[in-house]
């Protein structure tokens, strides 16, 4: 009996001993949101089952895109998973840099086709699945029910206009009690106050680019658009807009200091949540607004994880995104952090789930708003490209940055609409002339 004991222990110290010879260190680069913390700190339950262990590289949003295509373009290898958008992932997969999770759709347990088409479309190119969502979003519009009932505002029914909506907000604008009317993304950045201004623009009948790829930024419809929204954040919007992007609105709405604010669907978990917000209670949501057309008014997006081509730990990375994106995630999510934090806009089963539906009733609003989204039909005039807050192809995101700066300077009064717009379109029509879209 001592003898076979004294075999059993051997066994299982050398079963351990080739366990943490196997163990692996994987980098994983992340945004600094509310869902991605939230990962963070669940994320030691995988490493305790696995034995493996995760280096946490946590950026703010424009240093996180800026690092990891810097590191994926030259085939740098730093990270062994990247949290992309549904704007890389078709792009870099098609290229080259991302690995293949097609081979997720042969696992069972992690059931594929229960994460929506819709999403898994979007992060995929020539029919290759190359990243796998934690929540997806469109956008709408967060309000102040006590604010609007003591102004004296109802709040819409229907889609509302942009001229209406000013006009709501001009109504609660209060700043000697510390309350604005509105709070929109100023930082500059493709990802950050274009992914507003896009929608804005396509409200007002704009578009990138013609059907010969001409750059349209000097159109009466952007001159609309731009224009709008400097005087709507001058008049309404807090002091320095220009350094808040959507972290920062969304703490400023969570303390109580703005109105309304259009933004993620997916920020309403943490908006609604009475742990994490002052005003869980007294906030709801109408969609974002139209103007003179109701397309590419509320934007799509996915923030997903990716395994860069250049891992050389990618079966240890595939494990970990299946266990951060599975069914049994969501339900960890809910079971710890309560079903009104759990991410948004990826899974069919979780957003059936009764447990969510009771927690955060909106999770069904919320869906229907997704799926309202056309990518391949963002603009009231035809465009040649597909995407709603950006255009999917390689070039957009320096352009996008760049007129993400110049509407910037426009905002904190440093150039005219006009000068912002004459710059942008000077910017795309050299960009995309080099690129070859211009013959």
């Amino acid at each position: 009996m001592n003898l076979r004991k004294s075999l059993m222990t051997a066994t299982a110290m050398v079963s351990l001993s080739a366990t943490a010879a196997l163990a692996e260190e994987i980098t994983i680069a992340t945004v600094n949101n509310a869902d991605m913390i939230v990962m963070q700190k669940l994320a030691p339950q995988w490493e305790e089952a696995t034995g493996n262990s995760i280096n946490w590289v946590v950026l703010e949003e424009n240093v996180l895109r800026q690092r990891t295509t810097q590191d994926i373009a030259t085939n740098g290898g730093s990270f062994d998973i990247m949290f992309i958008g549904a704007y890389e992932a078709p792009i870099w997969g098609a290229n080259g840099w991302l690995t293949s999770l097609n081979d997720f759709g042969d696992d069972a347990d992690y059931n594929l086709e229960d994460i929506f088409q819709l999403v898994r479309n979007g992060l995929s190119a020539d029919g290759n699945l190359y990243a796998v969502p934690l929540y997806s979003e469109t956008s709408f519009t967060f309000y102040r029910t006590d604010v609007f009932e003591a102004a004296g505002v109802a709040a819409p029914t229907s889609q509302p206009t942009y001229t209406e909506f000013a006009e709501m907000v001009a109504a609660v604008h209060d700043p000697d009690n510390g309350m604005y009317g509105t709070c929109q993304r100023g930082k500059a950045g493709w990802g950050e106050n274009m992914a507003f201004v896009g929608t804005l623009a396509n409200a007002f009948g704009a578009r990138w680019f013609d059907m010969d790829w001409q750059p349209q930024l000097d159109s009466p419809e952007w001159n609309a658009a731009i224009t709008y929204y400097v005087d709507l954040m001058t008049n309404y919007g807090p002091p320095g807009a220009t350094a808040n992007g959507h972290n920062e609105n969304r703490a400023l709405f969570k303390d109580g200091k703005c109105a309304t604010w259009v933004d993620a669907t997916s920020a309403a978990n943490d908006v609604r949540n009475p742990s994490t917000s002052s005003v869980a209670d007294v906030t709801d949501f109408f969609q974002a607004p139209m103007e003179v057309t109701d397309k590419g008014t509320g934007w799509f997006w996915s923030w997903a994880l990716a395994i860069p081509a250049s891992s050389n730990k990618t079966d240890t990375a595939k494990d970990f995104l299946k266990w951060a994106t599975s069914q049994e995630y969501f339900e960890m999510v809910g079971e710890t952090e309560g079903w009104v934090a759990v991410p948004s806009g990826t899974r069919a089963s979780i957003h059936d789930d009764p447990r969510l539906l009771e927690a955060a009733p909106f999770a069904a609003t919320i869906k229907d708003a997704i799926f309202s989204v056309d990518p391949a039909d963002p603009t009231r005039d035809p465009v040649p490209y597909t995407g709603v807050q950006f255009v999917a192809i390689p070039e957009f995101q320096g352009i996008g940055n760049y007129v993400g700066q110049q509407v910037a300077a426009a905002l904190a009064g440093q150039q005219s609409v006009e000068d912002t717009l004459a710059n942008s379109q000077a910017f795309a029509l050299r960009e995309m002339t080099k690129a070859g879209y211009i013959k």
